[in-house]
């Protein structure tokens, strides 16, 4: 075995992969108390400390990894790559200016996504429904857009603070959509001038909120769903080929005592 193929071993057992992820969870406790100007002002060192050892471990981590597998293989993988731009963001200097970078250390919590297969599953079938969302989303942009005209010129006039311009109108309507504050907030003030207003407000309500954006909920359950189905293939597929080895070993031996 060769050494990039030992690195390759050590790197993908789970007790190193578990040492990860504690490394990563403790890291963001350590990102979280650095907000705490009490903590900072009583171990602002030693934090600081803890969380260069922290990054200093990941990067150790990717460069393992790019060394096992090379750099062609590494960057074939999307969570490597992932992983990759991560630790590289906290890398970059925070000097003045780039204060912003030192909020996105934060990030490298992101990370547990790629240690941990069930949340590795998760976000692979959010991104295998996308094609179908964006589906979702251009009809309920659609909509969005015919109701907002409607909305301006409805309401504009009396209401534009709420209805005064498309923007406006686009953003109050989606506020209606979430249901916060919908009723008391909007609604029922603008019936108050305009009485049939909830003729048009009660139908946006169920085609978007009660429509639309359960098609995106159904989209992404059903990937996700797949995604796990195929997993499972994989895993069954894995086993049924190491049984097969195991018996064309078992056959093989047989042969050799028998012409031996």
């Amino acid at each position: 075995m060769t050494v990039r193929q030992k690195v390759g071993t050590f790197i993908d057992r789970r007790a190193v992969q578990n040492f990860i992820l504690g490394v990563i969870l403790f890291n963001a406790v350590i990102l979280g108390m650095e907000t705490s100007p009490v903590i900072m002002q009583a171990a602002g060192p030693l934090i600081i400390v803890l969380d260069t050892i922290c990054l200093s471990i990941f990067v150790i981590e990717i460069a393992a990894k790019l060394f096992a597998r090379g750099p062609i293989a590494f960057f074939r993988s999307g969570w490597n790559i992932f992983d990759f731009v991560i630790v590289a963001i906290s890398l970059i200097p925070s000097g003045q200016g780039l204060s912003v970078l030192r909020a996105l250390r934060i990030l490298r919590l992101l990370r547990v996504l790629s240690v941990t297969p069930s949340l590795r599953r998760v976000v692979e079938g959010l991104m295998a429904a996308l094609p179908g969302m964006g589906s979702v989303f251009l009809l309920m942009g659609i909509i969005f857009y015919i109701a907002s005209v409607m909305a301006t010129k409805l309401f504009g006039a009396t209401f534009p603070d709420w209805f005064g311009t498309l923007g406006l109108s686009a953003y109050s309507l989606f506020q209606i959509m979430t249901l916060e504050s919908w009723s008391m907030g909007i609604v029922r003030p603008v019936m108050e001038v305009y009485p049939q207003a909830w003729m048009f407000f009660v139908p946006f309500i169920l085609v978007t909120t009660f429509a639309v954006v359960n098609l995106v909920v159904g989209l992404i359950v059903n990937s996700m769903q797949d995604a796990h189905h195929q997993e499972d293939a994989a895993k069954t597929d894995t086993y049924r080929d190491e049984v097969l080895r195991r018996l064309e070993r078992i056959e093989a031996a047989m042969t050799d005592r028998k012409v031996g």
